[in-house]
């Protein structure tokens, strides 16, 4: 089964697992940033597995649920924000070594009639930052978008101003981005190749979903 993907007036991609091979370097350093702030291995454990779980969810929910369920200390903004810093700082080098996506250009390409977008559960600016640097930010022109609004807030968002277009698709590879696809209104493709779901077979033969391995598989 193959994409037409010259139908799509708009396509939105996840960053992480998608266009950047960053999932795992991502859950190193939820571990390293727990770590690093005086956690034990079984607490930077915990929030490595909430953090896989629910692949796609900004690191804001993240984060202040370990403080409040894993640590039982005040999630405030203050606290939040903390580790929000030292997971920026572990990130900040990794990320401009990970590999991109092999065949975006060409799928840019075969869709010159789509306005491309980001939506990630990554920080927006430092995303935005980060695209600039890798020279990634070129083929976006619909926008790069990330926490802490949520993919629900964005869509919403983008559909109303009249920036996300029908029909549209969402290329994403955890459940909530199909989740969030679904609520949406856009068509969805799961990337099967730097996914952290494990059952990710299961549940794209439960909800029928067509999986394919990587976007270079998108054009063939």
């Amino acid at each position: 089964m193959q994409v037409d993907i010259k139908k799509y007036k708009s396509i939105v991609f996840d960053c992480d697992g998608v266009v950047l091979d960053s999932n795992l370097v991502k859950t190193e350093a939820y571990f390293r940033t727990a770590k690093s702030l005086g956690a034990s291995d079984a607490q930077a454990q915990a929030l490595v597995d909430y953090h896989v779980r629910l692949g796609g969810i900004s690191r804001y929910h993240k984060f202040d649920w370990y403080l409040r369920e894993v640590l039982h200390q005040p999630a405030t903004k203050e606290a939040v924000q903390v580790l929000l810093d030292e997971f920026a700082r572990e990130l900040e080098v990794v990320l401009m070594e990970c590999a991109v996506a092999e065949g975006l250009p060409a799928l840019r390409a075969a869709s010159p009639q789509a306005n491309w977008m980001i939506l990630s559960g990554g920080d927006q600016q430092e995303i935005r930052t980060l695209f600039a640097k890798r020279d990634l930010a070129k083929y976006f022109d619909g926008g790069l978008f990330g926490s802490p609004d949520n993919k629900d807030m964005v869509l919403a968002r983008e559909k109303e101003n009249g920036n996300l277009q029908f029909p549209a698709l969402f290329i994403g590879d955890s459940k909530y981005d199909f989740e969030a696809a679904t609520r949406a209104g856009l068509d969805f493709v799961f990337l099967s190749g730097w996914t952290e779901v494990k059952d990710w077979q299961s549940f794209c033969a439960q909800h029928h979903i067509l999986a394919l391995e990587a976007i270079k598989d998108m054009c063939q």
